[in-house]
């Protein structure tokens, strides 16, 4: 940024910190600003809503206690993530279709990535190419991969190559969308693949003045990684026709094998949530694996993942790389994380509710304050460092045993998992 921009930037942190000190006070306006379609697809999960609703509650049941009679005037924040030095344990979480929440998202987070030293892990179906992204955020690009079964996996593979070329840090591939969700918002919406803005969308749009402001200024949101698929020029409808026809069936551990085969880097597994499943991707070679369960958007009698988290941990140990997502709020969130066992945290409607709410620069308010938080859980934990936090002393009373997984699974699948 020039210094003009970096000077009115520090001043919007400064005038939020004073609206918006929490990250959940950005919720309120956040539906003002948007159209309540956008605001419902943000906020939306799948089913009744009750996972969404149990991974910002696990959470809270998390207590620390604090040790005391330690020098905290300094504590250090940052950690090493795959080679790469990092400002915190934070990463911003991919989320598809970003441009629909807020126009610009993807490139917007990609700046907020760089500027502030964290990780960003862009989307396949992401409203910028990841060409783009890598340009704007070169330290910080991450990529997730989602199946595209056509051809034998013929754009899946192309992807890889992609992202590999573009000097991706990592590769993430997305286990966790078995099939489509049933999203009740998003279906009484009428939202659709290409979106479509219906004439009661319309109303709710002219309202929104911001939030139209910046369509006009973007453009509706399109698959933009799809692009390099569907010839010269192709439009919104072509781009949005390709990925129903591509985009079917799961990630399966056949394909894990294949894309870890083909790739080379840093090889993230998301969606994992069962101690098995851990095993199967780090025998499978994983690098890291992600325990997720989609935000709630997928399966709605889902566990929360960080009452999985130190069963995964306990069955992984040090043989890969251990991050979370899911339910991450506040600050003190990624200091109780890694102390149930994670080397990172990701957040990604935390991060697009700061877009939402405060537009193409709220990004940085996000990161600033879970950063900020971050640092001031540590000192007032006792802690000096995001290491440090990994030894942290918590009561976690509805953390499942390895060995509930292993009592309750009977009848599972053949996985190659003996506890």
């Amino acid at each position: 940024m020039a210094d003009s921009d970096d000077s009115r930037l520090t001043d919007r942190l400064s005038a939020w910190r004073k609206t918006s000190p929490t990250l959940p006070e950005l919720e309120a306006p956040a539906r003002r600003r948007l159209p309540y379609f956008a605001y419902d697809f943000l906020q939306g999960g799948t089913g009744a809503e009750t996972c969404r609703a149990r991974n910002i509650a696990a959470f809270g049941d998390i207590t620390v206690a604090p040790r005391y009679g330690v020098d905290v005037a300094r504590v250090d924040t940052s950690i090493e993530l795959f080679g790469k030095r990092h400002a915190a344990p934070l990463a911003i979480g991919a989320i598809g279709m970003d441009g629909m929440i807020w126009p610009g998202a993807t490139a917007a987070l990609a700046r907020t990535a760089q500027a502030h030293g964290i990780a960003h892990s862009t989307s396949t179906m992401a409203t910028a190419d990841l060409e783009t992204v890598a340009r704007i955020a070169p330290d910080a690009f991450w990529f997730q991969l989602y199946g595209m079964p056509g051809g034998d996996h013929r754009t899946t593979f192309d992807l890889v190559r992609r992202a590999q070329d573009a000097g991706a840090h990592a590769l993430i591939v997305t286990l966790d969308i078995p099939r489509p969700a049933k999203r009740n918002r998003d279906l009484k919406n009428g939202l659709s693949i290409p979106f479509r803005i219906r004439p009661r969308m319309m109303a709710a749009a002219l309202a929104r003045p911001h939030w139209l402001a910046a369509i006009q200024r973007e453009g509706m949101p399109r698959f933009a990684n799809m692009a390099a698929y569907c010839g010269p020029d192709p439009s919104r409808e072509d781009l949005a026709a390709f990925v129903q026809r591509e985009r079917a069936g799961a990630f399966s551990w056949e394909l894990v094998a294949r894309v870890r085969e083909q790739g080379s880097g840093p090889l993230l597994v998301k969606g994992i949530l069962h101690p098995a499943d851990a095993e199967r991707a780090v025998a499978l070679g994983a690098d890291g694996i992600i325990v997720s369960n989609h935000g709630g958007r997928q399966f709605d009698a889902a566990p929360a993942p960080i009452d999985v988290l130190p069963a995964i941990r306990e069955v992984v140990g040090d043989r890969a790389r251990v991050l979370v997502d899911s339910g991450v709020m506040y600050g003190v969130d990624i200091l109780k994380a890694l102390a149930c066992g994670a080397d990172a945290v990701l957040a990604g409607r935390a991060f697009m509710l700061g877009l939402a709410a405060l537009g193409p620069l709220g990004g940085h308010h996000v990161a600033s304050i879970l950063i900020e938080e971050f640092s001031l859980a540590l000192a007032q934990s006792g802690h000096l460092t995001a290491e440090d936090a990994k030894s942290a002393t918590i009561r976690h009373p509805k953390a499942w045993s390895a060995a509930e997984f292993t009592e309750r699974g009977k009848a599972h699948h053949d996985t190659g998992y003996a506890p």
